[in-house]
């Protein structure tokens, strides 16, 4: 069977405890569509406690179980019902993909004195000031969870630099402390090194840090039973540091683990491959460079060339490590790498990520769902928006999960219309698939013997007339204009 994910969640989702609960409740519907596997929401207490998206991690161990932060469940419910969510998943065999927050912790309990240095934003290896004496919240006892699972404490030294100071303007503290004032090894030398993302940047040099890290990913496992992770933010963490995390993962749960790892660098494959090779494949990628030919293609209309849609993709150089998506939680409007996919141009890229052979496709919660939220804008005025269901996702998701399988054979000879045939296996017959961003076509493709003669039907009810396969095995798909078409075997 097709592999394929869905992020059950987005920068909005409804709060009050409900996420848990309805991914339980969904999970049969999930399987019927060809989920297999999904990706979770940070899933411990996080500073802003019920609030918390869960990407300002306070406390790894609390999931939803201790009064900390104001709250015992977090915004996605408890640590019971996070588990019985879990375990229906699994009853329809969905595997759970986990998401982990490892680069930086918020809501530290107390606050301690030590020296730093400030450095300037938009260049981190400048230092601005002489060596000073600072306060921050860098001390984490957990007092709500009172040791249990795990007696280890965070101070200082656990962290390499912090953003507040008591006192004194928000600015960026390198912390000095026994491993020197050096930021950690980046690939990349953006903003002169972006080790530091926010709050509290955690000091994976320590090697008590790396202990407790390495002992909490075993305790998760053991609590939850997870078959995934999804790693945040690379671009801010030793990759020395996942490849050893992982590589204990594995090892202590005897489960090979499937990472997919989020180095968001639209437009820099170079960047992507570079951290496949210095982590030796050991984890996946999302496919940001695609994904950001996507939004590049949804506002351009039909001056853009589809027939280089995967130039310069991870899921064209590199499909094995791709995870391809069509928008995820930081790209979506109001956030700030805000990268949306038009609507229009969202049934042809799921279209392009779900119906062909190469990459992982990470469906978004809401082009499946439909979401409606207010935040503020840039100018700081709020902003209503309605993200709609991806018109036809379900049959987009059907399709892939009973048809696209097989040969592929390419027609990308047109710049405003694509189309592919899979010409299916022992198992499952194929598809035909038509897209334009332009005006209506028929594309001419073959189909195969095994056809000849059969009728295929627009699974997306774009035509009411069927198509009739030739003696030689071809067919001509139409598309509507600035749409996509996807023909089935009656």
């Amino acid at each position: 069977m097709n592999e394929t994910m869905i992020q059950y969640f987005h920068w909005y989702s409804e709060g009050d405890s409900k996420l848990w609960k309805e991914a339980e409740q969904n999970a049969k519907y999930l399987a019927g569509l060809g989920i297999t596997s999904v990706w979770f929401p940070p899933a411990y207490k996080g500073a802003t406690g019920g609030h918390s998206i869960g990407y300002d991690a306070y406390d790894l161990y609390d999931l939803g179980e201790f009064d900390q932060k104001g709250t015992i469940p977090t915004k996605y419910g408890t640590k019971e019902d996070y588990l019985k969510a879990i375990k229906a998943l699994k009853e329809n065999n969905i595997k759970v993909i986990v998401d982990i927050v490892l680069g930086h912790k918020g809501g530290g309990d107390e606050l301690e004195t030590f020296k730093a240095l400030k450095v300037d934003e938009e260049n981190r290896e400048k230092i601005i000031s002489d060596e000073i004496e600072i306060q921050s919240y860098t001390k984490f006892t957990f007092p709500g969870r009172n040791k249990k699972y795990s007696e280890f404490e965070w101070n200082f030294t656990c962290f390499s630099g912090v953003d507040y100071a008591e006192g004194m303007d928000s600015q960026i503290f390198k912390i000095k402390n026994e491993y020197g004032t050096d930021w950690e090894e980046m690939i990349d030398d953006e903003k002169g090194n972006y080790d530091y993302l926010m709050y509290n940047d955690v000091e994976h040099r320590n090697p008590f840090v790396r202990e407790e890290l390495n002992n909490w990913a075993k305790w998760y496992f053991d609590e939850t039973d997870f078959d995934g992770v999804r790693l945040d933010a690379l671009k801010h963490i030793s990759f020395d540091f996942y490849k050893e995390w992982l590589t204990l993962l594995r090892s202590n749960t005897g489960k090979n683990i499937f990472a997919v790892g989020e180095y968001w660098a639209p437009g820099y494959l170079n960047l992507l491959q570079k951290y496949i090779d210095v982590t030796e494949g050991c984890m996946s990628l999302f496919d940001s460079s695609l994904q950001n030919s996507f939004h590049t293609a949804s506002n351009e209309g039909n001056s853009y060339d589809l027939r280089r849609i995967f130039d310069e993709s991870l899921t064209q150089a590199d499909p094995l490590h791709s995870v391809s998506l069509v928008d995820n939680h930081d790209t979506q409007p109001l956030q700030d790498l805000e990268a949306p996919v038009e609507e229009w141009f969202k049934p042809l890229a799921y279209a392009l990520i779900l119906l062909r052979k190469d990459g992982y496709p990470c469906v978004f919660y809401p082009d499946l769902y439909g979401a409606h939220y207010v935040d503020k804008d840039k100018e700081g005025n709020d902003q209503e928006i309605f993200l709609n269901k991806v018109d036809g996702i379900e049959e987009l998701l059907k399709a892939r999960k009973n048809n696209a399988y097989g040969e592929q054979r390419d027609y990308f000879e047109d710049a405003n219309c694509l189309g592919w045939v899979r010409e299916g296996d022992e198992e499952h017959s194929g598809c035909a698939v038509v897209l334009s961003n332009k005006d209506a076509y028929e594309k001419p493709m073959e189909m195969g013997e095994r056809y000849i003669g059969q009728t295929f039907y627009d699974a997306l009810g774009r035509f009411e007339d069927k198509i009739t396969i030739d003696e030689n095995g071809w067919g001509n798909f139409p598309v509507p204009a600035g749409n996509v078409s996807v023909w089935l075997a009656e």
